[in-house]
């Protein structure tokens, strides 16, 4: 079912209206779309996120399509503790990247999708959810495209969302609320 199709409480507002868009700000944690599920293609594996993520990725970088044998990967970011596992045990594969931290890419033991990924920069408080994976992937579309230098010459990049030929300053992009939420999982460091 999507977004569209959802049936809304009597005080919800219908989509486009100002209202709904304005509780469809990535920090209102409150909105009637959330929480989500998701799982891998045998059902083995489900999980829940409980409110919207940070942000969303569209990754053009080469690693990306080479894991995902497509053009590109879209990836939710949130904090891992709003990603509760319901049911199965997924198997974490510890891969490398090109930053040479590596990642660990948590699967589905049986039938292998990818459901979501650990960056050794953000260790495992973060989970970089591939979207693909939920239940209503159209919910999430990405918020910017990433390492678009290397993106596939046949994929058209929509006017209205940032195309970073690399990576980008999240200050800079992410929204208020999104950018608060990451303080309080990574505090700054006191002066020395």
């Amino acid at each position: 079912m999507s977004a569209a199709e959802a049936p809304r409480s009597a005080n919800s507002a219908p989509p486009g209206s100002s209202a709904a868009t304005q509780s469809q700000a990535w920090g209102d944690d409150t909105s009637e779309e959330f929480p989500i599920e998701g799982g891998c293609t045998c059902r083995r594996v489900r999980y829940r996120m409980t409110t919207k993520p940070l942000f969303v990725h569209c990754c053009h970088c080469r690693w990306c399509q080479r894991e995902t044998g497509s053009a590109f990967v879209l990836n939710a970011l949130i904090e891992s503790d709003r990603v509760e596992l319901l049911h199965g045990a997924p198997v974490t594969i510890d891969t490398p990247s090109n930053s040479g931290r590596g990642q660990k890419i948590v699967r589905c033991p049986d039938c292998h999708v990818a459901l979501w990924s650990h960056y050794a920069g953000a260790g495992d408080k973060l989970k970089f959810v591939r979207v693909g994976t939920l239940d209503d992937p159209d919910r999430l579309p990405p918020d910017i495209h990433i390492f678009t230098a290397s993106k596939q010459p046949w994929v058209p990049l929509p006017p209205d969302k940032p195309a970073m030929p690399e990576y980008y300053d999240s200050k800079l992009h992410w929204p208020a609320a999104s950018l608060e939420r990451r303080r309080a999982i990574f505090p700054p460091k006191p002066a020395a």
